[in-house]
């Protein structure tokens, strides 16, 4: 399952949001989206989970939890509509 991690502080890393959610099962990738003029983040990101359970006990337990002073909001990432 993949999930839409949004609100995210500006310094958080890719390895701090993989820990996060490790904490609750098997992550099978990681990606925060950068800005491709600045190579910061934009404060949002996608985590794979392949086990539909532990994402949503991610999911659940994540949602609204403050890491590095924002609140972040999790959910599950929409499939793009086929064209």
């Amino acid at each position: 399952m993949k999930l839409l991690v949004r609100n995210l502080a500006r310094s958080t890393t890719e390895t701090e949001l993989q820990d996060l959610f490790t904490d609750y099962g098997t992550v099978q990738s990681c990606t925060l989206v950068m800005d491709k003029v600045t190579g910061s983040s934009k404060g949002f990101g996608f985590v794979e989970m392949p086990k539909q359970g532990e994402a949503k006990a991610a999911m659940k337990n994540l949602n609204g939890k403050d890491v590095g002073g924002n609140r972040i909001r999790v959910k599950k990432a929409e499939q793009p509509a086929a064209e």
